[in-house]
């Protein structure tokens, strides 16, 4: 790659979308919302493994390339000097790869209380009434309870990245992190984004954060949940009461690891 590469993960709803789409105000940055060299890589792995009789043929150092390959051809446009961030909540899971193909790579995490990430999610379901939504299968069923259990299930869109985000947390590559709370972006959005750039070393930008731009509204009707990446023009944090049942709410309120120093044995910078 021209360009430096850095990584946005976490977890879902907790402000992935809205620090690409502040970091993309800098005319030197490329960022988005999740695209598709994640899955790009997993099918590259796949494909280099042993299900495939060939890949006897393929040395770990032909795989490195490969892999690189897929970055370099994806952002080929990046001019030299730039920085690509690269969204996928799955990069939480690949970080001793990250690490092996990038060495100077950061991975920025999102982090938000838990119960809020449901409740952000059992909103869109029921503002979108009229279309069943592809996080639920396009299945027009369920309760609040089963959605829920269904998102934090193991494999679930929450289940799955928070045991990511703990591995990642736990692991050896640990001080290649940052967690980047949602409360901290949506309420003093100057300290957030100025704690990223000096964790990733580069010069401070004059962000404008009463002016966000961000469009994914295609992506999200085929999903059949619009509204899914929207990002209101002004940073704000959002005040409301949680639609979710007390039980539920109890149940999840204290998932926030990343706030407890005994959970975080490699102290993981948290802003």
């Amino acid at each position: 790659m021209q360009g430096d590469i850095h990584f946005i993960s976490g977890l879902p709803r907790a402000g992935s979308t809205l620090l690409s789409a502040i970091l993309r105000q800098n005319p030197r940055f490329r960022a988005g919302m999740t695209g598709p060299v994640g899955s790009l890589v997993d099918a590259m792995l796949r494909s280099m493994s042993m299900s495939n009789e060939t890949s006897i043929f393929i040395t770990d150092a032909q795989r490195k390339a490969l892999l690189q390959g897929i970055f370099s051809s994806y952002y080929a446009d990046v001019p030299k000097g730039d920085v690509v961030f690269d969204t996928n909540r799955n990069w939480c899971t690949r970080l001793p790869l990250l690490t092996e193909l990038f060495p100077r790579a950061k991975v920025i995490c999102c982090v938000r209380d838990v119960p809020w990430i449901l409740d952000s999610v059992e909103r869109l379901i029921r503002k979108n009434k009229f279309q069943p939504s592809g996080i639920f299968n396009f299945e027009p069923g369920g309760t609040v309870y089963s959605r829920v259990d269904g998102l934090a299930a193991p494999n679930g869109m929450v289940g799955f990245a928070w045991n990511a985000l703990r591995e990642a947390f736990c692991g050896e590559q640990a001080d290649c992190l940052l967690a980047l709370t949602y409360e901290t972006l949506t309420s003093r959005p100057q300290q957030a984004i100025a704690a990223v750039y000096d964790f990733i070393g580069e010069k401070p930008f004059a962000h404008d954060f009463d002016n966000i731009e961000f469009d994914a509204e295609e992506f999200d009707r085929r999903l059949g949940t619009p509204g899914l990446h929207k990002v209101g023009r002004r940073v704000e944090s959002p005040g409301r009461k949680t639609v979710l049942p007390g039980d539920l709410w109890r149940k999840y309120e204290n998932d926030a690891f990343w706030r407890d120093p005994a959970r975080n044995p490699n102290k993981v910078r948290v802003v």
